[in-house]
């Protein structure tokens, strides 16, 4: 039955699809600050630099809130090669 759900299980596939949204979010912030420094010679505009500061906040919100559930997410391959 749908009501005798395992909690855990629950829990599980809510951190999971957390850690995705914040992977999402990363890339976007990413994005985001290399558009601005690619456009940094030829003066920010600032709707740009408020749009690099909002991803950069989406990230920071999810990324504590993974932090405080004790969620754990994928090391990134790049990272340990170096």
């Amino acid at each position: 039955m749908f009501f005798h759900t395992d909690k855990h299980q629950v829990k599980k596939l809510g951190n999971y699809r957390l850690m995705e949204l914040i992977y999402q979010t990363k890339a976007s912030w990413d994005q985001a600050r290399q558009t601005e420094q690619a456009v940094y010679e030829g003066k920010v505009n600032s709707e740009l630099y408020y749009r690099t500061k909002l991803q950069e906040k989406k990230y920071m919100y999810l990324y504590e809130k993974a932090r405080r559930r004790g969620a754990h997410g994928q090391l990134n391959q790049s990272v340990i090669s170096q």
